[in-house]
């Protein structure tokens, strides 16, 4: 059913559930992993001139990290790339030249809480995809000590 899974990934926190239930799901279907992590052109373009080098290195810093941990936390091989543009189109084409049958990402990235569902990425990713998206939500966790509990997978 799935051969070919790819998941986004920029490093955030939020993003670790989806890595590990994209992982998992490649597991069971003993299908291909593709971890993809996406430079946002965009939040370079709109930097300072004097300070783009430095954030585009530290970009790719993160992404590098980022896609090492999904590479880390498979039990087999896992393809990784690291893409500069808007990150949903990124995405979506590189499902596309790599066949996926499913993308797997987070519902919020780096930038937090800044819509009410999903993040703007993810929501982008949905609409946009020419496969099936996953779309994986962190978990909250409980207060006073109990244990994290999934609000929706």
């Amino acid at each position: 059913m799935f051969d070919t899974v790819v998941v986004a990934t920029d490093g955030s926190d939020s993003v670790k559930r989806a890595v590990d239930v994209a992982l998992d799901l490649a597991d069971r279907f003993d299908a291909e992993v593709h971890a993809l992590s996406v430079i946002d052109a965009s939040e370079v373009d709109a930097s300072p001139q004097q300070l783009r080098d430095e954030l585009r290195t530290a970009l790719e810093t993160t992404a590098d990290a980022a896609l090492a941990t999904v590479a880390e936390r498979a039990d087999g091989d896992v393809t990784t790339a690291t893409r500069e543009g808007r990150p949903a189109v990124e995405i979506c084409e590189y499902a596309r030249e790599v066949d996926a049958d499913v993308v797997a990402t987070g519902t919020r990235g780096r930038h937090g809480e800044n819509r009410l569902l999903l993040g703007s990425v993810a929501e982008r990713i949905v609409r946009t995809s020419p496969v099936p998206v996953l779309t994986v939500r962190q978990l909250e966790t409980a207060g006073d000590g109990e244990d994290a509990v999934a609000t929706d997978a």
